[in-house]
């Protein structure tokens, strides 16, 4: 079977390697395109070097936004014409989405936010929605996650992939101009300040960022989503240019605050401190890590932790590891029984 795998945001090469990788091993072969979207093909690239970039980030304003989609959507319908794959597959790659059923292809998405817009797209016209299962009951059968094409998978997108690296105890020194030192390392992920679902300001974060930026004892490390958030940093945080092996540096920090989603919650997993500022609804996702005490969610900079060495190490990487194998097996078995 020929899987098409496509990729619209930064997480999506990362959550989809184990996946792909299980996929060839069972005799598929894969197609894998990729928008040019923050650090998306960058990422791509490091495990499909012929990856096919298709489409570029998201303009500003809601009618460019649109014709931007529509490009890209007959792009890639051009693309399933030729390679003709059985299965199309992505993490809500709208474009993909709608592309693969107007060239009559299965499709296959999976998703974890309940609260984005365009699931009402998606949802309805893919032939399975694979979900974390503390969305069941909840507001997605409304958006098309109709039971009968809908599966739930016991856990969050982020163990599908987290137990696929091995940390890089070198990571903080590669970064330019960091003088770690005995210093804590914090690290902040911006706000997804260019997604549907995030059209306002976070000026908590910005609060946050003031503060621990400008703390000389403490190591401050951004990662930014796009080249205007890095222009509005302080001169005194480290903000690498270019993809850095950030699960590699959250293993190693002391704190981290996260004004999205992904980086958040993958932090919180692997057992760093980790504080959430995302400025939109509480996904069920977040709220089930606030519930096992891995997540804390903050609405004023004075709530804030300690600026200080934690106490405990981060999560064994095998118990990662055993967790990855379960899920990623889940998923591909899911997703190959896609529906006509």
């Amino acid at each position: 079977m020929k899987v098409w795998i496509d990729f619209s945001n930064s997480p999506h090469p990362l959550f989809f390697a184990p996946v792909a990788r299980r996929l060839e091993e069972l005799g598929h072969s894969l197609v894998v395109t990729a928008r040019d979207n923050a650090q998306t093909v960058e990422l791509a690239s490091q495990h499909w070097p012929e990856v096919r970039v298709v489409g570029g980030e998201s303009p500003g304003g809601r009618a460019a936004k649109v014709r931007t989609l529509a490009g890209r959507i007959e792009a890639l319908r051009r693309i399933a014409r030729q390679e003709r794959p059985q299965v199309a597959l992505s993490h809500n790659s709208y474009a993909q989405i709608a592309a693969a059923r107007a060239a009559g292809v299965r499709t296959v998405t999976a998703m974890d936010y309940e609260f984005q817009p365009a699931n009402h797209l998606a949802f309805r016209l893919a032939n399975r929605v694979l979900l974390p299962e503390v969305l069941s009951g909840s507001t997605v059968g409304k958006q098309g996650a109709r039971d009968k094409k809908t599966l739930y998978y016991p856990g969050l997108k982020e163990e599908i992939y987290l137990g696929d690296f091995r940390p890089d105890d070198t990571v903080v020194d590669q970064l330019s101009d960091a003088d770690a030192g005995e210093r804590p390392l914090v690290v902040m992920r911006t706000p997804p300040s260019r997604a549907v679902y995030h059209r306002f300001g976070n000026p908590l974060f910005e609060e946050i960022l003031e503060r621990v930026g400008s703390d000389p004892d403490v190591l401050c490390v951004v990662l930014v989503r796009h080249a205007e958030q890095r222009q509005a940093l302080p001169p005194s945080v480290v903000a690498p240019s270019s993809a850095v092996d950030a699960r590699s540096l959250m293993y190693a920090a002391d704190l981290v605050v996260g004004a999205g989603g992904t980086m958040t919650r993958e932090a919180a997993l692997l057992g760093v401190p980790t504080v959430s500022v995302f400025a939109g609804s509480a996904p069920a996702v977040d709220q089930s890590l606030i519930e096992r005490g891995l997540l804390r969610r903050i609405e004023s900079a004075d709530e804030m932790p300690p600026l200080a060495s934690r106490s405990s190490p981060p999560a064994p990487l095998d118990v990662l590891a055993r967790r990855q194998e379960e899920l990623v097996g889940w998923f591909v078995n899911a997703s190959a029984l896609a529906p006509s």
